[in-house]
């Protein structure tokens, strides 16, 4: 299941948001950028992919070991850390931690824009529950589920704003997110760029532990001829 995430959410969970054409999905693009084909794609499944994104469209790819073909261009290629929270206990967080709605999308976005934790959409939050701490009706953290293959959900778009880091926030809301998760009888893991060593160590001292590297990559569809 875990080992490509978003193709195991696509044709699981999150099968109801798939777009699909053959053995391609993808997430509607306001929802999140990400495609998921086969680990090996054959070159159907480029075509397939190309024909549902569309020319000159940039696609993130997760678990995809297989170079596109010729005409395509990697935009950008990357290891991330893939780790797992089976023994990480989940804790409500206190009263300050509030879930978020759609009407909180504009503060959301604002938020995601400056601290950059990776993308966040105006329909990121259909995903799954998002949550936030606010400081003077000023959303400063906040955290939230994205890919959910059977039996697991992903913890994603974690960030703090500068001026309110090293106080705990994000902790708090991943455990409570935690908590939330193993509610509903799953268990939570997330990833880390592989370079990201303060975002490594704050999951390691909550409980999450390494599984493995997974490859990320953005690629371009080819323009239209």
């Amino acid at each position: 299941m875990l080992d490509n995430p978003v193709r195991s959410s696509l044709c699981g969970p999150h099968a109801p948001f798939a777009q699909r054409r053959g053995d391609v999905r993808r997430y509607p693009p306001q929802m999140s950028q990400f495609a998921a084909m086969p680990e090996r794609p054959d070159a159907a499944d480029w075509a397939d992919l190309a024909a549902l994104a569309g020319p000159g469209a940039v696609v993130p790819l997760a678990a995809v070991e297989t170079p596109p073909p010729a005409g395509w261009e990697v935009v950008l290629r990357g290891t991330g850390v893939q780790m797992t929270g089976e023994g990480v206990a989940g804790a409500p967080g206190g009263s300050e931690i509030v879930r978020l709605s759609p009407a909180d999308v504009p503060e959301m976005l604002a938020l995601t824009a400056r601290t950059n934790p990776g993308p966040f959409l105006p329909r990121t939050i259909e995903l799954g529950t998002f949550l936030g701490i606010r400081r003077g009706n000023r959303l400063v953290a906040m955290a939230g589920e994205r890919v959910r293959p059977p039996g697991w959900t992903e913890i994603s778009g974690v960030c703090t704003e500068a001026a309110h880091r090293g106080q705990g926030l994000a902790s708090r809301l991943v455990l409570a997110l935690t908590a939330g998760i193993a509610a509903r009888g799953e268990l939570p893991f997330l990833h880390v760029t592989g370079s990201n060593d303060t975002a490594l160590r704050l999951y390691e001292a909550l409980g999450f532990r390494a599984r493995r590297t997974l490859t990320f990559t953005i690629v371009r569809v080819p323009p239209a001829a």
